[in-house]
């Protein structure tokens, strides 16, 4: 039986080139495995972080993830100069990162210096003294730059997002559009929080200052009613406050969404809130608190001055974007959830491989299914039998969990769910006592019904392995009649126990169809 969905084809959603799915791993490829470990250093105004990429190079794993609040930006409205407190934290921080990399096996780290150290009058002085010290060079980038790295960052998780990209960090505040998997127009701006801090007269001539430049930023940008994609942790605390406001049961900041009505009434919950308390709740570090209010007034302006139709956070930005860079356009062409489920069943499953005749082997129940949901049914696929060496009593819980907490790109919240809940019945036949289950209600019966079906069927099929890929048996589904058909040669019957009977029962009972098995030869 072959993958009858168009090869290659748009994938709605994504945007990109679906490519044979099935075809040869491209993380397998020498220049993909370039890509295996990366190690990036994003010196910014606020922080200073070292990011080590592994995995599949398409939708990487945070193999190394750490972060030093230096404040470098700190005073630099009246100073002109680094942060003193903030060169020497960094200066600590450049020499420990050089350390790990070495420890690591990095060849070498990218590193590259934001707003704070290109405006410093001491900036280069700075970039020196850390070569001097570690033998690291710092590429210092221009704003338009910097808007155009954080914009492949999105790309990275979006190959074929559309919109507005804002990245905000200490000192400035970026915006590109992206649009076809590239990036177009970009500006630059000083609305970093740091910054807006220091201005003098108060609330209403940050007020003023910052309607100003956002016009400016407007006028330069033209319009942008898309969705608008928000790169910086200053964002992503006001999403983290959004998310405790709302009751929002699924804490994954990547690809939450937002509204400008959400928008307007989390600013008004912060601003009447204790900044203290609400940190703790949201886990916001005491350096980024202090400038989320500055954040909250930027972010403010920004949706009424471009009305986006939707907001979407991404925890994919700069560093990303220098990962980004290094691809070649065939891998930056691939799907990252598929490359990601492709990689962990490549790494994880007692089968690799399986993933593909089990597609293929179920998809007749999902002859009509959309491009989306056929895509997230391949995932499933490869990630059914990722999770076998956890505890029996456990498998379905961890399938769940990992399926909406796992770092996966391109996946809606709502499409964590439905693999969550179809890989928890690809061990469980009942979803209740889970003690996810807050989480259903993120999607709607119906789905979780379409979600149940799946992973009997992965259920079911799992039990027909066989070394023989070609040697699989045939499902036929007849939705007008209500019949499972299952054709198993004479080699096949075997297989077909009594509890692979009552799993292809389950299958057929939760579809409301009959069971028919029939013996063929082939």
């Amino acid at each position: 039986m072959t993958d009858p969905t168009p090869q290659p084809a748009t994938v709605p959603e994504t945007g990109v080139a679906d490519l044979g799915m099935f075809g040869k791993p491209l993380f397998q490829d020498p220049g993909a495995r370039a890509l295996r470990r990366v190690g990036v250093v994003d010196v910014g105004s606020n922080s200073v972080r070292m990011v080590v990429f592994d995995g599949a190079a398409r939708s990487p794993a945070y193999f190394y993830n750490e972060k030093i609040m230096c404040a470098l930006g700190s005073g630099m409205a009246d100073t002109g100069h680094l942060s003193p407190e903030g060169r020497v934290r960094a200066l600590s921080a450049m020499r420990r990162f050089k350390k790990l990399a070495e420890g690591m096996g990095l060849s070498e780290l990218t590193v590259v210096a934001t707003a704070a150290v290109r405006d410093a009058k001491d900036g280069r002085a700075f970039c020196e003294e850390v070569r001097a010290e570690t033998g690291l060079r710092i590429w210092v980038i221009d704003g338009e730059e910097e808007a155009r790295l954080s914009a492949q960052g999105v790309l990275l998780g979006w190959p074929g997002a559309y919109g507005l990209v804002c990245d905000i960090g200490g000192s400035s505040l970026e915006l590109a559009e992206i649009s076809g998997g590239r990036v177009g127009r970009r500006v630059t701006s000083s609305l970093g929080p740091l910054k807006l801090r220091d201005i003098k007269g108060g609330a209403k001539a940050r007020e003023a200052h910052i309607k100003e430049t956002m016009n400016g930023l407007a006028d330069k940008m033209g319009s942008q009613r898309d969705r608008l994609f928000l790169v910086g942790g200053s964002w992503r605390a006001i999403a983290r406050i959004d998310m405790i406001r709302r009751g929002y049961p699924l804490h994954v900041l990547h690809e939450y969404r937002m509204t400008r009505k959400s928008v307007r009434e989390t600013v008004d919950f912060i601003r009447k809130s204790d900044m203290d308390t609400l940190r703790v709740e949201a886990g916001v570090s005491s350096a980024r608190a202090i400038l989320v209010p500055y954040a909250c007034e930027v972010l403010s302006r920004l949706v009424k001055t471009f009305k986006p139709k939707d907001i979407a956070i991404s925890s994919y930005g700069i560093r990303e974007g220098m990962l980004y860079e290094q691809m070649p356009q065939r891998l930056r062409d691939r799907d990252p959830l598929i490359e990601a489920c492709r990689f962990a069943e490549d790494k994880d499953a007692r089968s690799p491989g399986f993933g593909r005749m089990l597609y293929n082997f179920i998809l007749p129940i999902y002859k009509s299914a959309s491009a989306p949901r056929k895509r997230l049914i391949k995932a499933a696929c490869l990630l059914h039998d990722v999770s076998w060496r956890a505890h029996p009593d456990y498998r379905a819980e961890v399938c769940f969990d990992n399926a909406t907490r796992a770092n996966l790109g391109g996946l809606k919240h709502s499409e964590r769910i439905f693999m969550g809940v179809a890989l928890m019945h690809r061990y469980s036949n009942k979803r209740e006592n889970i003690r996810f289950a807050d989480l259903f209600d993120m999607v709607d019966e119906q789905t979780r019904a379409e979600a149940e079906i799946l992973g009997k069927a992965l259920r079911f099929g799992a039990m027909l392995w066989m070394d023989k890929l070609e040697e699989l048996g045939e499902m036929r589904w007849y939705p007008k009649k209500k019949e499972l058909h299952l054709r198993l040669s004479p080699d096949m019957m075997p297989l077909f126990g009594e509890v692979a009977e009552a799993r292809f029962n389950s299958l057929a009972s939760s579809l409301g169809a009959q069971a028919i098995v029939k013996t063929v030869n082939r």
